[in-house]
Parts: C-alpha cells; sequence; structure tokens
C-alpha cells in the first residue's frame, strides 16, 4: 500500500480532498486516472528535481509519467497544455501550504508551545463555535416559520437576536484582534 502523508493539523483542505478523490479512484478502479494523493507524491517529487513551476519538464520527464494520466481524456481540447499547467501550479500551491503548516506545527510541538486559553483569539474561535452551534440547532425553525408555526417563528426570532448579539461580539473581537495578534512570539 502506498504511504505519503502531510500532517497539516486539519488547517487546509488537503486530506478531505485526498478522502473524495481516492474513494473515487479506488471505487472506478482508475488509480492513475483520477488525480489523488499519488500524483501529488510524483508531483512534489518532480519538483525537487527539475525545480519550481518546470511543469513541462516534469511532464516530459518519463520518471514522473503518472500525473499526465488523469490528463489523458482532455488532450484533445484546444487549451489543454495551459488547463493542465494551471491545475499542477495550483495542486503545488495547495501541498506547498500544507508543508508550511506542518513545519509550523513541528516547531510549535518542538518548542512545547500551547495556546492560551485566556487569549483573544481563543474567545473569537469559541464565539464563532456558539454561533455555529446555534444556527445548525435552530435551524428546523425557519422551515416551521415559514409554515405559519407562531411559537417557532418566536423562538426564531429569539435565537436571530442571540445570533446578532455574537456577531456584534465577534465584530468587536476582530478589530482588536491584530494588535493581540502581533504581540504573539513567531514560532
Amino acid at each position: 500500500r502506498f504511504m505519503f502523508n502531510i500532517a497539516d493539523g486539519g488547517f487546509t483542505e488537503l486530506h478531505t480532498l485526498w478522502q473524495n478523490e481516492e474513494r473515487a479512484a479506488v471505487s472506478s478502479g482508475k488509480l492513475n486516472e483520477i488525480w489523488h494523493r499519488r500524483h501529488d507524491y510524483w508531483l512534489l517529487a518532480g519538483i525537487v528535481l527539475h525545480g519550481y513551476a518546470r511543469w513541462t519538464d516534469i511532464q516530459n520527464d518519463g520518471a514522473f509519467g503518472v500525473i499526465n494520466e488523469p490528463f489523458k481524456g482532455e488532450a484533445s481540447k484546444g487549451n489543454f497544455l495551459e488547463m493542465k499547467n494551471k491545475f499542477l501550479a495550483r495542486r503545488f500551491k495547495l501541498l506547498e501550504q500544507a508543508l508550511v503548516i506542518e513545519e509550523q506545527l513541528r516547531r510549535a510541538a518542538y518548542l512545547n508551545m500551547t495556546q492560551d486559553p485566556t487569549h483573544p483569539a481563543m474567545a473569537l474561535n469559541a464565539r464563532f463555535a456558539e454561533v455555529e452551534c446555534l444556527a445548525e440547532s435552530h435551524q428546523h425553525l425557519s422551515k416551521e416559520s415559514l409554515a405559519g408555526n407562531k411559537p417557532a417563528n418566536a423562538v426564531l426570532h429569539k435565537v436571530l437576536n442571540q445570533l446578532e448579539e455574537l456577531l456584534s461580539d465577534m465584530k468587536a473581537d476582530v478589530t482588536r484582534l491584530p494588535a493581540t495578534l502581533s504581540r504573539i512570539p513567531p514560532i
């Protein structure tokens, strides 16, 4: 079994993308034709060997032929090479972002850094979680209110007022955030 990972701590969409792509590739039996984790590995290996943004050199190198497989069905399109190069560049940006985060997390772990729960950024995070929870747990009220349910309408208005207060608090937190973040020591 092929093993390659970037431990980004869930800060990017990479792992969700990998799961969806791998599921599609395995279920269709087209492991080379659908871009997934293995292709990302070979893309990074090609960049290490040929250099950043040397997409044509990487694609023409037989050792990295696997990255050409997902594009074989698109070869007849007029802007095929441009489309392929843009995809590779976007994909590399996502991988690069995940690798940077992985390195920052590794440094933070090495320095035994932890987040201060009283830090203003954590208050913003807690409020966001509260907004999300409140909205998700009461989403059914809008349908009931539209259907003419008066008690649901009254509760919906109370929930909307709570959401408005939370969003107002978050807005105040956000205006203070740049000053507080500038005081955080770098990793």
